[in-house]
């Protein structure tokens, strides 16, 4: 495995503090910002938002005047 490098991971768990555990999270994208999307992630049980995330855009794409 030399040589690979991970660039993006998405969390399938994460600890809600009203559940008080670690959940099985639901990834939605909150904006489309120039430079990447933010997503949030929400708890499955009871819609707590647990964390949040931004991967950047490195296709600069087409700017719009």
């Amino acid at each position: 495995m030399t040589g690979r490098t991970y660039r993006d991971f998405d969390a399938t768990e994460l600890y809600c503090p009203r559940c008080k555990r670690a959940v099985p999270v639901r990834k939605r994208l909150l904006l489309v910002l120039t430079g990447g999307d933010k997503y949030d992630y929400t708890c499955t049980y009871c819609g707590t938002s647990v964390g949040d995330k931004t991967e950047s855009n490195n296709d600069p794409g087409i700017v719009l005047r």
